[in-house]
């Protein structure tokens, strides 16, 4: 797995930079109620679409968290007073903190599915009753285009999708949260080019390829022998999911 204390110099450069997160923070915020006035967005990485989150909607207040250090350093620059450093699966807020929740490219990342089952959790724990989590799904689905590129990473070894849609779902269900819509936005500026997916490959993004590794190395090859080695190939299309807490029954209140 990447280290993004490392990666936080190059994170907006290498992931589509502002146009992405201005597609990212607009699909989040269509699917956050109108009433809403607090957003938690959970690793908040470097602020880059938390900070579009809050400048896209009047009267919102959002907070931004990351466990990542330097991620927090920078995002804390973009949201001054409004970004907390801390781990996802213990979030330091009181249960019905916020209005809704948010957490965009997360998921993916854990590498045990009870760590994703205690982040949804906690997600849904401060969310109050009435409030919306959003959450990014099925996320490496997404960077397969179907291209040249897809085609020789088909027969890299296989790595379960924690964020598959149909598991977070049932672990939002399992929290007592409903479905409550879903959209799609394109991962601007994403599209790979062979060179810098070798690049990639090189520096720990793909999980089943580590660095260094012979396999790795005869993934490389294969890549570097591609044709345009600089040209991108289609932008990913990313999948947000929504689920909603139900408000209190009146004679639970």
């Amino acid at each position: 797995m990447l280290d993004y204390e490392e990666e936080a110099g190059r994170y907006d450069a290498s992931r589509g930079g502002e146009p992405r997160a201005a597609a990212a923070a607009e699909a989040v915020l269509g699917l956050i109620p109108a009433p809403a006035r607090s957003l938690l967005d959970v690793a908040c990485g470097t602020g880059i679409v938390t900070r579009r989150l809050a400048a896209g909607r009047d009267g919102l207040r959002v907070t931004g968290v990351d466990l990542a250090s330097e991620m927090v350093r920078q995002a804390a620059v973009r949201l001054p007073g409004a970004v907390v450093r801390s781990d996802s699966r213990r979030l330091p807020f009181r249960a019905d903190a916020f209005d809704a929740v948010s957490s965009v490219w997360l998921l993916h990342l854990p590498e045990a599915d009870a760590d994703v089952r205690r982040i949804v959790g906690e997600c849904a724990r401060v969310l109050r009753p009435g409030g919306v989590w959003v959450t990014t799904v099925d996320k490496a689905a997404a960077h397969n285009v179907g291209s040249d590129i897809d085609a020789v990473l088909a027969s890299r070894p296989p790595r379960a999708a924690r964020d598959e849609a149909s598991r977070v779902e049932a672990h939002a269900v399992a929290c007592g949260l409903v479905p409550a819509g879903r959209a799609r936005f394109p991962g601007r500026g994403q599209g790979r080019s062979p060179r810098r997916t070798v690049a990639d490959l090189r520096r720990g993004w793909f999980v089943t390829l580590p660095p260094g590794e012979p396999l790795a190395d005869r993934f490389a090859e294969r890549l570097a022998r591609l044709p345009d080695q600089d040209r991108p190939r289609p932008d990913p299309v990313f999948t947000l999911r929504a689920f909603r807490k139900p408000a209190a029954q009146p004679d639970e209140a």
